[in-house]
């Protein structure tokens, strides 16, 4: 996504949520080269649910032969003809690609300044584009970093319906191994968010 001039800091807290975000999107959008596989590999965690979650992630990482994530990423997300999973807002809400929820976003996103990223083929209702988009919202990516009103209200419109559904799905895809952990933490990481979310509300 296109990022614009930050005029404000968010604290650790906030910092902490962009980077699991961040960390999502990065590991969605593309299998990750053996640097990228390095720097997860350094993940540790604690003792809650999440924390676990990425330690297991971490401990993924250091095992994983990044041909193979490589050929596993593949065989998930594009596949012959189509991967095993389908990452999309609108396919996961109507059944079909580039639907009403994707409309819905692209005026959110004209809204909020943030302008598709150059190069990308796929709708923006990838999940790794979302999950770059509230990376992007919180620590201040596209001007200001948002209240949290309005990062409550992208993650309910955008992602609150079916993204812990396709986090689920990724744990129990047949072709899933390193991407098994990953789903692990985008579904720990969304019911943290969502709860935090309501507790705002």
């Amino acid at each position: 996504m296109a990022n614009g001039h930050t005029h404000g800091a968010p604290d650790g807290a906030e910092m902490l949520r962009a980077h699991a975000y961040g960390l999502l999107a990065t590991l969605l959008a593309g299998p990750p080269d053996a640097g990228t596989l390095g720097r997860v590999g350094a993940i540790t965690g604690d003792e809650g649910a999440l924390g676990q979650a990425l330690a297991a992630l971490g401990a993924a990482a250091r095992s994983a032969d990044p041909a193979a994530v490589e050929r596993e990423y593949h065989d998930l997300f594009i596949g012959v003809g189509r991967g095993e999973l389908l990452p999309y807002g609108s396919f996961y809400l109507t059944g079909f690609l580039n639907e009403r929820p994707l409309a819905i976003l692209r005026g959110d996103m004209a809204a909020l300044g943030i302008d598709r990223a150059e190069g990308r083929a796929e709708p923006e209702d990838h999940i790794a584009s979302l999950c770059e988009m509230m990376a992007g919202l919180i620590a201040g990516a596209f001007g200001d970093p948002a209240e949290p009103a309005a990062q409550r209200q992208f993650f309910e419109r955008h992602m609150a319906r079916w993204a812990s559904r396709f986090f689920q799905d990724l744990e129990k895809a047949e072709a899933a191994v390193f991407y098994r952990a990953v789903g692990t933490v985008g579904r720990e990481f969304m019911a943290v968010e969502a709860e935090a979310f309501r507790m705002i509300g």
